[in-house]
């Protein structure tokens, strides 16, 4: 028995090593909980990031964002289950169901954390998952209901939240409404944000606009545009609030100390196979 609870006590104190490595951001959530921490494994997904502080965001395509770490943490974002042909697997994966482009009924069964952005056994999805160097939380939101406009499917969306480097980060997820102030309280500032700009099947691009303000994003990083028309139409209606700053590639690495000091919309490429600058 006392050997039982010498490892116990070690592993306690480990993994509150763990968690006290992450950077804390302003996101007010790193406080709000304790839950118990997990570990998970270190997939191989290419170059390696050098400053222990910067956080690499690469598009892949539609609403799929690879979010890297110096520890090596790889999270993919609406999951559909290709990420490229290098055959390495994310170590965490959100994804949200609205339509069949942002999930997969068949993820790898070698994907450490599935997290389902939609109602489970009739309750909200709520999700606080603690890896040490980075923190993955959501807030629900609802969605159209395809087969009756008039009615609302309750907590259909997940808008996930990712605290790591300082860094609070946000995807908005397949969004069909302005959150309401109380889901904008659970997001937090985010520095770095996610959002859906095809003007049509999510918000339209004037109240996407608003919720970006609203957020006061740094950083904002298009997604599920379905033309380059509609990504225009964004950039045009965004482009008094904020700077355009186009991208060749398909990834940008940024920290606290790299974020832009006026408000940008950053556009990069999509690319299902990641190519880094």
């Amino acid at each position: 028995m006392p050997h039982f609870l010498a490892l116990t006590l070690f592993l306690i104190t480990t993994l509150a090593a763990q968690a006290q490595d992450r950077r804390p951001s302003h996101c007010f959530a790193i406080a709000q909980h304790s839950p118990e921490l997990q570990y998970l494994h270190k997939a191989s997904w290419g170059q390696t990031i050098e400053d222990e502080f910067t956080v690499r965001f690469s598009y892949l395509t539609h609403s799929m964002y690879l979010i890297q770490t110096h520890g090596g943490l790889h999270a993919v974002t609406d999951y559909t289950g290709l990420t490229g042909p290098n055959g390495a697997l994310p170590d965490v994966v959100t994804m949200n169901n609205a339509h069949s482009s942002h999930w997969t009924a068949y993820p790898d069964p070698g994907i450490p954390h599935v997290l389902q952005g939609w109602r489970q056994n009739g309750a909200p999805a709520d999700h606080y998952l603690d890896l040490g160097e980075m923190l993955v939380r959501n807030a629900t939101t609802d969605i159209r209901n395809r087969f009756d406009r008039t009615t609302a499917i309750e907590d259909g969306n997940s808008i996930f939240i990712f605290e790591v480097a300082g860094l609070c980060i946000g995807h908005l997820g397949h969004l069909h409404h302005e959150p309401s102030d109380e889901t904008y309280a659970a997001i937090g500032r985010l520095d770095v944000v996610m959002a859906a700009v095809d003007g049509g099947l999510t918000v339209d691009i004037p109240t996407m606009t608003r919720i970006l303000k609203r957020l006061r994003s740094s950083v904002v990083l298009p997604m599920h545009w379905f033309s380059q028309g509609s990504l225009e139409r964004f950039v045009a209606a965004i482009s008094e609030d904020f700077q355009i700053d186009r991208r060749p590639s398909n990834s940008i690495e940024l920290s606290l100390r790299t974020l832009p000091s006026r408000p940008t919309v950053v556009v990069l490429q999509p690319r299902i196979y990641p190519e880094f600058d």
